[in-house]
């Protein structure tokens, strides 16, 4: 009998992993990371019933094997390593899945740890679910993902969750009509992008609130649930075009009251033209563009008439915008992430790069998810009854809007940089694009002409 050998003192080895280079959007993310204000991404599934904790467990923790590249973590390795990678676990190294004390006050924490503590890198899966209970008593249910931004997008983690809600209730489920976002490119040559609106002026920044605390860290949070706007029969926009243009008059209204003087105004729009069913792409999968609004458009406040014809020249820019081939984050970022320096130095100079482009950063950003194309059914937990997402607002934009619509509504969140604005000025402009996304609904089918 071969006697036992002592075990050797330290770590044993691990077998080794298979490693995927960060692709541009993960990479710029890395870079720019600050603890002031993480990059979350949060989504609020709203259920009328509370699913089984362990059956959801299971059917969460098989969807993560179902969709093997959420299971990454950051490698490590030296500063002067030519890629930052990602290790494929194939298992989880941790249970994503938390059941906090139920309650009043249970959400709105949920909601706080959500933009305050992102997943970390360094551990697989970086996306938390919280099963939330609001009441005691009740029998609603929430369930809250919180993803790390540098390694998912919302709608990936939201294909997750619905193979994870097609796993517990034991029935296939295949994405209902759009099966691609609704602000995706269409597939067909467009003409080209039309040049930016306002020229090569810096574009409106979003006026400070008068009480906002200015180096203070972290996001502020407003949720709304709203009608999807009314388009006349025919129209040549969109919801997404009514959106674009909604959150254009928000922010020109808000700046007006504060006294800032007029300028183009640049909205960064994500585009996805990734499918939905379970061949979905699991990452940072979407590219954006930039949508221009020239400095007199949204001022002063605009007539039916004229607000038809910003909707109609919206419209073909988004179209063509749409249509037309660009990296992700466009060339500049393609340059950047070429692994021709040491990931430590370009890190080094995609920061200080930012910080002089600052001025010339986009206005705000507006993610509109669209029609959640998942039933989301729990089985006797019922069906998902609402939806909401949100996306980092970091300055120096310090503004997003996010949207999806379930069940016919509009489900819009406003997140904000607590260095730019307050709560009471994150009501102000939901108010603000409250009216004016009622004022597109209430638009005459006759109006707007030919656009031109």
């Amino acid at each position: 009998m071969t006697a036992l050998q002592p075990a050797r003192p330290g770590r044993p080895p691990e077998p080794a992993l298979d490693r995927i280079p960060f692709p541009v959007v993960d990479e710029i993310s890395r870079h720019c990371l600050r603890e002031e204000e993480p990059e979350t991404v949060h989504i609020e599934v709203h259920l009328p019933r509370q699913p089984d904790p362990a059956r959801l467990r299971a059917a969460f923790d098989e969807a993560l094997r179902r969709h093997p590249r959420i299971l990454v973590r950051e490698a490590p390795g030296p500063w002067y390593r030519r890629r930052y990678e990602w290790e494929l676990t194939g298992t989880p190294d941790v249970d994503p899945v938390r059941f906090p004390e139920p309650g009043p006050g249970a959400l709105k924490r949920a909601r706080a740890r959500a933009l305050a503590e992102a997943p970390p890198l360094s551990v697989s899966p970086p996306v938390r679910l919280e099963v939330v209970r609001p009441s005691s008593t009740g029998s609603s249910c929430v369930l809250l993902l919180t993803l790390n931004h540098t390694a998912l997008d919302g709608p990936a983690c939201l294909r997750v969750l619905a193979t994870a809600a097609e796993l517990y209730g034991g029935a296939a489920v295949s994405p209902t009509s759009p099966v691609r976002n609704p602000v995706g490119s269409t597939g067909r040559p467009g003409p080209p992008p039309p040049g930016r609106a306002g020229g090569p002026a810096r574009p409106a920044r979003v006026a400070p609130a008068t009480n906002a605390r200015g180096s203070a860290g972290g996001n502020g949070l407003l949720l709304a649930e709203l009608p999807v706007p009314r388009r006349p029969a025919g129209a040549g926009y969109t919801v997404n075009d009514q959106l674009l243009v909604t959150t254009c008059l928000m922010i020109a209204r808000w700046n007006r009251l504060h006294d800032a003087p007029p300028r183009p105004m640049r909205i960064t729009m994500p585009v996805d033209d990734r499918p939905r069913g379970a061949e979905m792409p699991i990452g940072n999968g979407t590219r954006l563009v930039e949508v221009g609004f020239g400095a007199q458009e949204c001022a002063p406040e605009p007539g039916p008439e004229a607000l038809a014809a910003l909707l109609h020249r919206t419209a073909e820019r988004t179209r063509a915008l749409k249509s037309a081939p660009r990296p992700q984050l466009g060339h500049a970022a393609a340059l950047l992430t070429a692994p021709a320096l040491p990931v430590g130095m370009r890190a080094a100079l995609t920061r200080g790069l930012r910080r002089a482009a600052a001025p010339w950063t986009s206005t705000t950003l507006l993610s509109n998810i669209g029609r959640i194309p998942y039933p989301l059914d729990f089985a006797e937990a019922g069906r998902a009854e609402a939806v909401w997402f949100s996306a980092p607002a970091a300055m120096p934009r310090g503004l997003t809007v996010t949207t999806a619509s379930t069940g016919g509504r509009l489900h819009v969140a406003l997140r904000w940089s607590r260095a730019l604005l307050d709560d009471a000025a994150g009501q102000r402009l939901c108010d603000f694009f409250t009216e004016y996304l009622a004022v597109m609904a209430a638009l005459p089918a006759d109006s707007g002409g030919d656009g031109s």
